[in-house]
């Protein structure tokens, strides 16, 4: 072996951090995955209700994230939404730690659709579907359900910074023919996939950074939002979804809610085109989110990059 391709061979190695951080969520997964479902969302809620006393900092923004969102609101307020906010992600984290056991049946005991025809209709279009999501209620749960009803689809990830853990985390996503589209790939896949008619899920509720980013409204308030969803559905004529899945106390089941298909428009002007569609977008999460205010991830610095010559928020 040629000195490079050592050297090659020893950056790909897992460092000792990366195999101790895998080892931690290996662990947790089969511990909690092997419980009944509800001593894990126990013991899920628990690790949230942990995670709320003693993340000050994500705490911080999440107050400061209900503040912009709904400034006449009372701190109190705002302190018992974000306390549920993590009690959810709590749950979430057992729901994906049991995600392996679940089968069709199984997950249908405490998850239906609502609105399934609205996604099926666009589908059957052919030209694809985007659906339009974002961190609210059990976002890594709803995939994963559609999938296991026989409705297999591809999602926009992130890469996980420790390469173990996001070959595992994809591995459990992906046990029912999902697929994973990594963001470093995101144009050409998104495209071919349309192409094909396929459905790909779109997290688009993160702060973003200019050019991949335009500014539009979010809770009053400019965000800088990711506009490829926008330009592939005007480039394609794929047809855009909402789709979330949320909790509902009454009935003490995950819903998982299509709504209706949003218009797109596709002028000569295709940048204009590209700021109006997602402005269209992030209103349609918006409206989601204040039905369910406690069920989004207001932790993250959703409005971190500012306009030019703005002051930050944070």
């Amino acid at each position: 072996m040629s000195e490079a391709t050592e050297k090659e061979q020893a950056l790909l190695a897992p460092s000792v951090r990366e195999r101790l951080e895998f080892a931690v969520v290996w662990t947790m997964v089969r511990l909690l995955g092997a419980l009944p479902r509800g001593l894990a969302r126990l013991l899920g809620a628990g690790v949230g209700w942990l995670a709320f006393a003693g993340l000050k900092r994500l705490r911080k923004v999440g107050m400061r994230n209900l503040e912009l969102a709904y400034p006449g609101q009372a701190a109190g307020l705002r302190e018992k939404t974000l306390r549920t906010v993590y009690r959810n992600l709590g749950w979430l984290l057992a729901e994906f730690c049991l995600m392996p056991q679940y089968s069709a049946k199984r997950a249908s005991e405490f998850i239906r659709y609502d609105g399934l025809e609205n996604y099926l209709r666009a589908r059957d279009k052919g030209r694809g579907v985007l659906v339009l999501t974002g961190h609210l209620g059990a976002w890594e749960l709803s995939s994963f359900y559609h999938s296991l009803m026989g409705y297999p689809m591809g999602m926009v990830i992130r890469r996980l910074d420790n390469p173990l853990v996001d070959r595992f985390v994809n591995r459990i996503r992906c046990l029912h023919g999902n697929r994973v589209i990594h963001k470093d790939d995101f144009a050409r896949g998104l495209i071919a996939s349309m192409r094909a008619g396929e459905t790909v899920g779109i997290l688009m509720d993160t702060n973003m950074t200019p050019p991949q980013g335009v500014f539009v409204p979010f809770f009053g308030v400019e965000a800088c939002t990711a506009s490829g969803m926008a330009r592939v559905a005007a480039r394609t004529g794929a047809a855009v979804v909402p789709g979330f899945l949320l909790w509902e106390e009454a009935e003490q089941k995950y819903v998982l809610r299509f709504g209706e298909e949003v218009p797109v428009t596709a002028t000569d002007d295709a940048e204009q085109d590209a700021v109006t569609n997602t402005a269209a977008f992030t209103a349609v999460i918006e409206a989601y989110i204040r039905q369910y205010p406690d069920q989004w991830l207001w932790m993250h610095r959703r409005w971190k990059t500012r306009p030019p010559g703005e002051k930050g928020i944070y």
